[in-house]
């Protein structure tokens, strides 16, 4: 059972999606909890993009969910979490790891699991040749442009941390610069692959941080009143007690 993010209203444009509505809905997902286990399922899964702390309450409040595949918060954990009879197992994000879920299903239901989060050393694994060549006829028109050096990075450029990470600050003082404002804000969304120091910066690199469909950059003035409205209401969606308010892990 697939599961959207809650608030995609919020977080994107909503002119890019008008005919799809979204929401927290137990009820719903009871509901086909119950469809497919009266077609026979043995196994309930839930793909989730709600975020680690609205799956947990969710699996406290839906009944005969055996997994749920946790993402958006981009948590890597070691080892699954368990709410009544639910695992819910969290990956992290930018393929740095895999996670191999092995259950133990009897009569109908899971008796058991084993679970190891993998970490993914590329420069150990040989490629898939046929998915490396795909890969490569893809990227080839635009070679050129990925690989253009834009410049060299003198510390370590990470996106981490909950409030912000050397990467968004890098951007917010470039906003800064260019566009002659006196404060930039940007989500420290807490994806995209780490530079290393000396390390060059590719064209490829800047697009790895800034790709989204709305990624254009707006100057405005802002009363400090509104400035503070704006904090508060980002620091709520990431401190809220309760989980169904918290959007993500990221101010």
């Amino acid at each position: 059972i697939g599961q959207a993010f809650p608030y995609m209203p919020i977080a994107n444009p909503g002119w890019m999606f008008p005919e799809y509505s979204f929401g927290i809905r137990d009820g719903r997902m009871q509901e086909m909890v119950d469809e497919v286990r009266d077609m026979g399922a043995e196994v309930v899964v839930v793909l989730s993009h709600n975020g680690f702390d609205v799956d947990k309450k969710m699996a406290s409040r839906v009944s005969g969910i055996d997994v749920i595949l946790s993402g958006h918060t981009h948590d890597a954990l070691p080892e699954p979490v368990l709410v009544n009879e639910t695992i819910i197992v969290a990956s992290g994000s930018n393929g740095k790891f895999v996670s191999r879920v092995d259950l133990d299903v009897r009569d109908g239901r899971m008796m058991g699991f084993k679970h190891k989060l993998i970490p993914i050393f590329s420069d150990v694994i040989t490629p898939d040749a046929q998915v490396a060549a795909l890969i490569d006829e893809q990227r080839a028109p635009y070679i050129n442009e990925l690989t253009e050096v834009i410049g060299q990075s003198e510390s370590l450029l990470y996106r981490r941390g909950n409030f912000n990470g050397s990467w968004d600050d890098l951007i917010c003082e470039a906003l800064i610069e260019e566009r002659e404002a006196d404060i930039s804000m940007s989500p420290g969304v807490r994806w995209g692959p780490s530079i290393l120091p000396g390390q060059d910066i590719t064209r490829e690199d800047i697009w790895n941080v800034t790709s989204m469909t709305y990624g254009a950059a707006y100057r405005t003035e802002m009363t400090g009143e509104f400035i503070h409205v704006i904090l508060e209401d980002v620091a709520d969606n990431l401190f809220n007690v309760d989980p169904y308010y918290i959007h993500g892990r990221d101010m």
